[in-house]
């Protein structure tokens, strides 16, 4: 299995264990070495597979990702965390990476690769027969909301304020799969998670669409970091993402073209 930075440090080790020729070009001019992607936590299912794509495709490279919510990704490398690629789930956390004074900038202008909406995850078959954002303020009824200062979060902040739903969580997550994982676990009846989230989790939720969605769908930015320890390998893997064959792994996860 291809490493997985759970934690700055770890991300910090893994790069200090890259290889290849300085700068990630192999002794033939190829893309080498490690490349460290900080990537939103809805990201995780399709970057694994992109990830050992891109390897596939350039032998001597080694992709080391770190997956979470991309508010702490974004104060992770504003602290100092060495990235070489930063995909977020919302514009603005990777817009506080690239505009902090003296802290990691683009090199490059970020570019929207992909788009999220919401649905309402409910255990398998839906037992609790909802069908819209009203029915979540059942009496009883437990739901779960990832945080507002993450992009998921946020989504659901402004499909609630479309529907006119006043919704009072029992939890509220750091990142999408936190609350993906409270409807699996049965500790919640739902929750407000990405698409792509419910498809990567099935057959043990059920995805209720609902339209106020339309008015919560979120942009995904990627862009390769100015201080970017492997630039040669991470540009070629932002260009890899946005290649037709990693396009189609996303829009098979149930992501939207930009």
């Amino acid at each position: 299995m291809r490493p997985r930075a759970s934690v700055v440090a770890g991300a910090v080790a893994l790069v200090l264990a890259g290889c290849g020729a300085p700068g990630g070009e192999a002794a033939g001019g190829g893309v080498a070495g490690t490349v460290t992607v900080f990537a939103a936590a809805s990201l995780t299912a399709s970057f694994d597979r992109i990830g050992r794509d891109f390897e596939a495709a350039h032998p001597g490279s080694t992709v080391v990702f770190n997956f979470a919510g991309s508010s702490a990704l974004a104060t992770q490398i504003t602290e100092g965390a060495p990235a070489d690629v930063f995909a977020s789930a919302a514009p603005q956390h990777l817009a506080a990476v690239t505009t902090a004074d003296g802290v990691n900038g683009a090199a490059g202008t970020p570019a929207v690769f992909v788009r999220n909406q919401l649905v309402i995850a409910v255990a398998a078959g839906n037992p609790e027969g909802v069908r819209s954002l009203s029915d979540l303020t059942r009496p009883g009824l437990k739901v779960a909301l990832c945080a507002e200062q993450v992009p998921c979060g946020s989504a659901a902040r402004r499909a609630l304020d479309a529907a006119g739903v006043t919704l009072t969580p029992v939890t509220l997550e750091a990142d999408v799969r936190g609350a993906l994982a409270k409807v699996r676990l049965g500790e919640v009846d739902a929750a407000l998670v990405y698409r792509t989230d419910t498809r990567a989790a099935a057959p043990d939720v059920t995805a209720v669409e609902f339209p106020e969605s339309a008015q919560a769908v979120n942009d995904y930015p990627i862009a390769v970091l100015a201080d970017a320890p492997n630039p040669t390998a991470a540009h070629a893997f932002v260009a890899h993402v946005r290649s037709a064959q990693s396009q189609a792994v996303l829009t098979e996860a149930g992501f939207q073209a930009p």
